[in-house]
């Protein structure tokens, strides 16, 4: 995938010389997360931060680094018993740590919205793609039914989606993984939110799929002048897609970088997995092995 450009500040959003930098859509300082379990506490998020504007942030890690539970927990959905806690969190300057469930409850979707891991499998099997998308438009506005499904077709067709018309009647199972995909982002994006999260989207996609959903999420980031969490496991992926990457490793960030400078990276974390990416010019039999050093998830002391 070539390289995609930082996104353009929206109308309003002055970045001259000079300019007062325009305030984050999020800020997140010192973010943990802590589940209770027999033996003590789990800490699946630890000290985190970071800020996003109004462009694409790569969060990047192995399995269990934390990097999907610092997603969720933006808008306050880790699972229970687990505790958020922050000396900062908050959207647009507003505390999202103190506000009520109501409010959140407001935020989430019309505000900030959030595709989950293999969104084609949160949608409701016995409801039609279309009257879903339209429910989450008026669960977030005054429309009726009639500007609600016009407001779906437009979004389907804005995911590139051909003949929305038939693809409003059709139920999940009758729809592929990668027409699932863009379905579910219509359905984030339709309330156009400020700010989307987007937790391994095409994951489980195949990479020509793959590569045209991320060209609509680029897309779609431009013309709307919106922000976006992008988390994944795929180095390559991240760092040709977004403007900034963030690596996490056992709960922390341990470097964050300009994507364009990730190939000068300075922890040994990220330089090995860096190394152990294949490429097509590499005569290597086998790719090197990342050793892991203790002192990079060192205890709270």
């Amino acid at each position: 995938m070539s390289d995609i450009s930082p996104t353009s500040p929206p109308a309003g959003l002055s970045s001259g010389p000079g300019a007062e930098p325009p305030e984050p859509l999020l800020e997140v300082r010192n973010l943990r997360v802590s589940f209770p379990t027999r033996t003590g506490v789990t800490q699946a998020v630890r000290g985190v931060s970071f800020t996003v504007g109004r462009e694409k942030l790569g969060i990047v890690g192995e399995s269990g680094s934390g990097k999907s539970m610092t997603g969720r927990s933006i808008l306050r959905l880790v699972p229970r018993p687990g505790q958020v806690t922050a000396d900062r969190l908050s959207f647009l300057g507003e505390d999202l740590l103190t506000a009520s469930e109501k409010r959140l409850r407001d935020i989430r979707g019309r505000r900030v919205s959030m595709v989950m891991q293999d969104p084609k499998f949160s949608l409701n099997p016995v409801m039609t793609v279309g009257r879903q998308i339209a429910e989450a438009y008026r669960v977030h506005s005054d429309a009726d039914a009639a500007e609600a499904k016009r407001r779906t077709l437009e979004m389907l067709e804005a995911v590139r989606i051909r003949d929305p018309e038939r693809v409003w009647g059709l139920y999940p199972h009758e729809v592929s993984g990668g027409m699932g995909q863009r379905i579910m982002i219509a359905m984030m994006l339709i309330p156009n939110p400020d700010l989307l999260i987007a937790d391994e989207p095409t994951s489980a996609l195949d990479v020509t799929v793959q590569m045209q959903v991320l060209a609509i999420l680029d897309d779609l980031c431009s013309s709307r002048g919106m922000g976006m969490v992008f988390i994944s496991h795929d180095l390559n992926l991240v760092a040709s897609f977004c403007d900034r990457v963030l690596i996490m490793y056992a709960g922390r960030v341990v470097e964050s970088c300009r994507a364009s400078e990730l190939h000068m990276a300075q922890h040994p974390y990220t330089r090995g997995l860096l190394a152990s990416l294949p490429r097509l010019d590499d005569d290597r039999t086998e790719l090197p092995v990342l050793t892991r050093d203790p002192s990079w998830a060192e205890e709270d002391r």
